[in-house]
């Protein structure tokens, strides 16, 4: 089905790359230029793209507001292994970013985030996300719907639900992990959301949580229907916090 996709390989990034900056910034990006795909665009195993700044998106809009989407709803879709840097990622698409297994994005942003920012897909491993931010997602920014780890560093949310969640309902569940450290969210409901029947851990330090942002929501996960809330806060196992802020910061 990957055939009509546009695919990026070795020595096929940006000519004019730009400045990776990972640290946590709190003011969004202006584009350097605008890019719309028809389709997807995917980047092969183990290779990287720099999107020297510019925004994409895709035309026509693949959003369909929190409708659960698919790849080819995306603007990128990542290969294992695959690396994405320098992206602002515009309004226009339902999915942003899927990774089909380990990934990294580098100094991404969404600016009105329709279903999910990212999805996470990998069977096992870490991926990583390296500064960068997103705004305005009424539900989920990263949703991680594999197994391994989400390893969150430096990133900014504004207007968020949550800012990540462990699958509710899958219909193959498995024991998640993720990591977050020095993330900045203003006028979220929380960090993470994940089953601690199903064995996830998530952890949240260094970090500035405001406007009401929590850090940590445990559910009950399951294979169909919908998961059940259990606590609001850290227990210290399943989540666990250090360093947190609520002001000041």
């Amino acid at each position: 089905m990957f055939s009509k996709f546009f695919v990026i390989t070795a020595g096929a990034s940006l000519a004019a790359a730009a400045t990776t900056n990972t640290n946590l910034q709190s003011v969004f990006p202006s584009p350097s230029g605008t890019t719309a795909l028809a389709a997807v665009r995917t980047i092969t195993a183990g290779q990287s793209l720099d999107g020297g700044m510019k925004q994409w998106d895709r035309s026509p809009s693949t959003c369909n507001e929190q409708a659960e989407g698919g790849d080819s709803d995306a603007v990128f879709l990542l290969a294992d292994g695959a690396t994405l840097s320098n992206v602002i990622i515009g309004p226009n698409n339902g999915e942003g970013v899927h990774c089909l297994g380990t990934c990294t994005l580098n100094n991404v942003w969404w600016t009105d985030v329709c279903e999910d920012a990212a999805t996470f897909k990998q069977k096992s491993g870490t991926s990583y996300v390296n500064g960068g931010g997103a705004r305005n997602a009424d539900d989920k920014v990263l949703q991680h719907n594999g197994a391994g780890t989400v390893a969150v560093k430096n990133f900014y949310a504004e207007n968020v639900g949550k800012l990540y969640r462990s699958c509710g309902n899958c219909g193959t569940q498995y024991a998640r992990a993720s990591t977050f450290d020095n993330v900045k969210v203003v006028g979220g409901d929380v960090v993470a959301g994940v089953n601690g029947n199903l064995g996830d851990t998530t952890s949240v330090k260094n970090s500035c949580l405001l406007s009401g942002t929590e850090a940590c929501w445990l559910y009950k996960g399951v294979t169909s229907g919908e998961p059940s809330k259990t606590a609001s806060v850290a227990d210290g196992k399943t989540c666990a916090t250090s360093g947190v802020k609520s002001s000041g910061c």
